[in-house]
């Protein structure tokens, strides 16, 4: 047996909890994921899988196996990159995570021009507000929005993320223009909160160097932003949303500009890597194209 192979299958076959869902994972039998860790337990001396009729679960030792065997597919993977650095030819998964809104507006179409440019790679795009664990969740590379906190992960800077305030044409004509933050009270604001984080009910602006912070009502909460903007076409209210989401209801008329003197602060963003996977030829190669893109 190949012990890089007989880790594979016992890797697999733990995450998804049977040897049939792993067998269709990794596209062999049933049977020979069941010899592989056999393989390894008779090699080892131990049990690794706690399995009955219905469920298999790990034992103390095969959860700590587990651990190191993961580590030991991920740097295999890594020292087969080095071929293809030579090459110059990236290969392999991708995994790739990055907040809901601005990973589907703005991230998508870069990481479907890359693909083409790459057909030997494959990305495995994580779409969520929550914030991720970069080495225990195993992505490669994370985008983050807002200031970064110190760590010894390498980072670089894109385009800032921005937000505007807008709404429809027909809700401004039935419930007037707001002419400062202010007047917001008087509204209809559409309020979003993450699955993991505070509702983004304060509203903060800026004019002539000023910051004004406001705290809106709101009847609809939603915490997706893509339903905000649905809201706001449909003349709910006043959104507060990423101006990339926007933009094509501003050009088309179908949203209108709110507040336009005063201007949502804009947040940083980053994509963080570890400086270990710095070479890996997928990475470089995926890093580039998007601070080409979105630098």
């Amino acid at each position: 047996m190949d012990r890089l192979a007989s880790m594979a299958a016992f890797v697999k076959a733990a995450e998804v909890g049977s040897f049939a869902a792993a067998a269709s994972a990794l596209r062999m039998s049933p049977q020979m994921i069941a010899k592989h860790v056999t393989w390894l337990e008779t090699r080892l001396g131990t049990r690794l899988l706690n399995r009955t009729t219905r469920r298999q679960s790990l034992t103390d030792i095969g959860k700590a196996y587990y651990d190191r065997c993961k580590l030991v597919l991920a740097d295999a993977d890594w020292a087969d990159s080095l071929a293809d650095e030579a090459r110059g030819a990236p290969r392999g998964r991708l995994r790739v995570n990055a907040p809901l809104s601005f990973g589907a507006q703005s991230l998508t179409p870069v990481i479907a021009r890359y693909l083409r440019q790459y057909p030997r790679v494959e990305v495995d795009l994580v779409l969520s507000d929550r914030f991720v664990d970069l080495v225990e969740e195993e992505f490669e590379a994370v985008f983050r929005i807002g200031p970064l906190a110190d760590s010894s992960f390498m980072a670089r800077e894109l385009a800032p993320f921005r937000l505007v305030t807008c709404a429809s044409p027909d809700y401004l004509r039935e419930r007037g223009v707001p002419a400062t933050p202010f007047d917001l009270d008087a509204h209809e604001c559409l309020a979003y909160a993450s699955t993991s984080g505070p509702i983004a009910n304060t509203w903060r602006f800026v004019r002539d160097e000023e910051t004004y912070t406001v705290e809106v009502k709101h009847r609809l909460l939603v915490n997706d932003a893509k339903a905000l903007l649905v809201a706001a076409l449909n003349g709910f209210g006043i959104a507060f949303i990423a101006e990339d989401l926007a933009r094509e209801g501003l050009r088309s008329g179908h949203l209108t500009k709110v507040l336009p003197d005063y201007e949502p602060p804009s947040r940083p963003i980053h994509v963080i890597y570890h400086p270990d996977r710095q070479q890996t030829p997928k990475l470089k190669s995926f890093i580039s194209a998007v601070v080409s893109e979105l630098g």
